[in-house]
Formats: C-alpha cells, sequence, structure tokens
C-alpha cells in the first residue's frame, strides 16, 4: 500500500531538517545583506568591515571543541533547535549592538552557532538517509540556497519600506521562529551516542553479567586526533566553501571592474553561481546513486575549476558568465558529499569537517579579497578555480563509502 507523503516518515524528517538549512541559509543572508546599514550605523571603516566578517569566521574556527562536546551531551536534534533559537536572537543582538566591540563579540558567537547548527542539521540529514536508504543531502543543501535567496528578496522589500535595521530582524526572527516551530516535530531523535553506541551494544549482549560489574561512563570518552581520512575530508570542505562563498561575494565585481560589464550585468553573476547551485543540488542525489559520491566531487570540482579558469584566460562578459555557470554547477555537490561521508566516521569527524566548512565559507572571500588586493581580482578569482581543482585531487585520497540507493517508486509502496 502506498505511503501518502502526509504521513511518510523520510518525507517528514526531510521538511523538518529542510527547515533547519533553510534557517542556517536564511539568517546569513539576512545579516550580510545589511552590513551596509551596520557599517552606517556605527561609523565602520572598510577595514573594520572586514575584521566584524573575520569574526564569524574566527567563531567558526574555534566552536570545534565546543560543538563536539555539545553534540555529544545534546544530541543532534537538541543541538539543532537550540542553535536555530540562537542565531535568530543574534540578529536582534546585532541590530541593537550599541558599538564595535560589542558587534565584534556578536559576530563570533554568531560564528559558533552556525558551527553548531552546520553540524547538527548534517548530521539529521545523514541519519535520514541511512535510516531509510534514501539520498537526501543535495536536496537539503539546496534550501540552503533558497534560503538565502528569500533573505535576499526580504532585504530588498524591507530595504525599500523602511531603513530600520531592527524592524527588518524583527521581522526575520519571526519568520526564523516559524521555520523552527516547523522543524521541531519532524526531526530525528538521538536514540544513542553516535560513535560508541554499537560496538558497546555487541559487547553487553554477549556478556550480560560483566555488563552489571562494570557500568558505563557516557561522560568519559576523550577526543581522539583526527585520521588522515578526516583530514582530507577537511581539506576538501575548506577548498569546497571557499570557493562558494568567495564567487557569491567577488563574481558581480569581478564583471563589473574586469570584465567591463553594465550595471545592470553584473549582478548577473550572482545569480547564474546561485541558480546552477540550486538546479545541480535539486538532481545531485539522483547523481549520487547512479555515479557514487566520490566521482561527482570528483568530475564535478574539476568542471568547476577548468570552467572557470578558461572563462578568465579568454575575458569577457559572455565567458565570466559561462565560466560561472561551470562554477555553480561543479561545486553544488561538493559539500552534501562530504558532509554525509564524515557523518558515516561520526560526530567527531562530521564536528570537525563542518567546522573547517563554516571557516572557509566565512573566511574563503576575505582570503580572495586579500589577494586580490596585492595583484588584481583576476588572480584571486584564479585562486577561486585553483581551489576548485585541489578539491578534485582531495577527493582522490577520500575512501568513499557508497552512498545509501535511492529506491524506486514500487519499493517504496
Amino acid at each position: 500500500m502506498r505511503v501518502s507523503r502526509l504521513h511518510d516518515p523520510f518525507r517528514r524528517g526531510q521538511v523538518a531538517i529542510a527547515a533547519l538549512f533553510l534557517s542556517l541559509g536564511f539568517q546569513y543572508a539576512t545579516w550580510a545583506a545589511r552590513i551596509p546599514a551596520v557599517k552606517a550605523d556605527l561609523g565602520l571603516t572598510a577595514a573594520e568591515v572586514g575584521v566584524l566578517l573575520m569574526a564569524a569566521g574566527v567563531g567558526a574556527a574555534v566552536s570545534f571543541p565546543v560543538v563536539a562536546w555539545l553534540m555529544r551531551r545534546l544530541g543532534s536534534r537538541r543541538l539543532a533547535l537550540l542553535s536555530q533559537l540562537g542565531l535568530a536572537l543574534l540578529l536582534l543582538a546585532l541590530a541593537a549592538a550599541p558599538n564595535y566591540p560589542v558587534a565584534l563579540l556578536v559576530m563570533c558567537a554568531d560564528g559558533v552557532l552556525v558551527g553548531c547548527l552546520n553540524v547538527a542539521m548534517n548530521a539529521q540529514g545523514a541519519a535520514l538517509e541511512t535510516r531509510h536508504e534514501r539520498n537526501t543531502m543535495a536536496k537539503l543543501h539546496a534550501t540552503f540556497s533558497a534560503g538565502s535567496l528569500l533573505a535576499a528578496l526580504l532585504a530588498s522589500g524591507m530595504t525599500a519600506a523602511t531603513g530600520s535595521v531592527a524592524a527588518h530582524f524583527a521581522v526575520a526572527v519571526a519568520l526564523l521562529a516559524v521555520l523552527g516551530v516547523s522543524a521541531r516535530t519532524g526531526l530525528l531523535d538521538d536514540a544513542a551516542p553516535a560513535d560508541a553506541a554499537a560496538p558497546a551494544d555487541s559487547a553487553d549482549s554477549a556478556a550480560p553479567a560483566e555488563r552489571s560489574e562494570r557500568p558505563r561512563k557516557p561522560g568519559r570518552r576523550r577526543w581522539t586526533v583526527p585520521s588522515s581520512l578526516t583530514l582530507w575530508m577537511c581539506c576538501a570542505m575548506v577548498f569546497g566553501t571557499v570557493a562558494e562563498g568567495a564567487m557569491n561575494d567577488w563574481s558581480a565585481l569581478y564583471l563589473k571592474d574586469v570584465a567591463d560589464a553594465s550595471a545592470e550585468l553584473a549582478p548577473l553573476g550572482i545569480a547564474v553561481v546561485s541558480g546552477m547551485m540550486v538546479v545541480a543540488r535539486l538532481f545531485a542525489d539522483g547523481w549520487r546513486a547512479r555515479w557514487g559520491d566520490g566521482r561527482v566531487v570528483l568530475l564535478g570540482s574539476a568542471v568547476a575549476g577548468a570552467g572557470l579558469a578558461a572563462a578568465l584566460v579568454s575575458g569577457g562578459v559572455a565567458p565570466a558568465l559561462a565560466g560561472f555557470a561551470c562554477m555553480g554547477l561543479g561545486i553544488a555537490a561538493v559539500t552534501p558529499c562530504v558532509y554525509a561521508a564524515a557523518a558515516r566516521q561520526g560526530s567527531d569527524a562530521l564536528t570537525l569537517v563542518a567546522a573547517m566548512g563554516t571557516t572557509g565559507l566565512l573566511a574563503g572571500p576575505p582570503l580572495i579579497g586579500f589577494i586580490a588586493g596585492a595583484s588584481d581580482l583576476a588572480w584571486g578569482m584564479g585562486a577561486v578555480a585553483a581551489s576548485a581543482v585541489a578539491v578534485s585531487l582531495c577527493s582522490t585520497r577520500i575512501r568513499w563509502t557508497p552512498a545509501p540507493v535511492a529506491r524506486t517508486e514500487a519499493s517504496r509502496a
């Protein structure tokens, strides 16, 4: 008998986890869209704005031990809900920040909570794939991009209606509250500590007498040195998110200053990259089931790097847009695949990989700006192409385990 979408546990979990991904993309793009207004309100220089943006990256980078501890203590479900709520409240804190030091603290805290939500929601997505043997990570990451688009539209409308950052962020917080409530009922429960449950259970079932003599000590597991596999995943994630973040922040400026595009055409850079990423992520779960995660990452990142490099060498607006399309298409599936692979290695591996991913996403744009300042933006975009090629090289060092195979419609009946 066919299960309706309303009562399908997979669909219910997918919608709930998608609400978390949508929340993160929406929250990130909401404050990023009002950076000019925050700059004016606090009287900041361009350099101070750069440090403000970097503060979020620093918070994400140092969040690893905190997130790892919270994941073991709270589990992915509770951590996701609490960090989603915290990120909503931080928007109000940023709007009310009376001075630059307070704004720096708010942004640093934002980076930590982004790290928390990033790990928790990807753990939920990986668990959903494993439990139901159906691919969904790429579609979940597509909702992150959709959240950014929704935030951009809201920012445009609120800026036209009122110059108040506080009013804009209050509306955003209300929408985030709705998303949090939507996610609450459908998230997966954490049945056991992620890394220790299986071996301990098998040992206990074999020797019930010893279990009573040697009680468990759940809070005592120590953090271990990351394996080489985890470190290669970290490298792939950093390079992938550097490329993703830099394209969103620098593509319009490249079109205007280097490719000599008109003011009307320059914003198309972001639209092309974001649009291709959303489309690719909607189809990427099917690619994963057909070809495997490793091949999708290897070929996709190679296409992204080669396409952008060819566009930079050719010059001009049309080649640039084609290169941006290659980058969006090829890099889109990198983070979903690497997150899924890291989750299969345990919560500590996922936490470290996610922390590196958040760091790359937030620190990548300032890094490309530094390269552009030392030479020019063409070299900065060249570094983005090199980052995509580096992902391809790193993917060859990762031992990819088979992703859950999407079942046919007949088997779901």
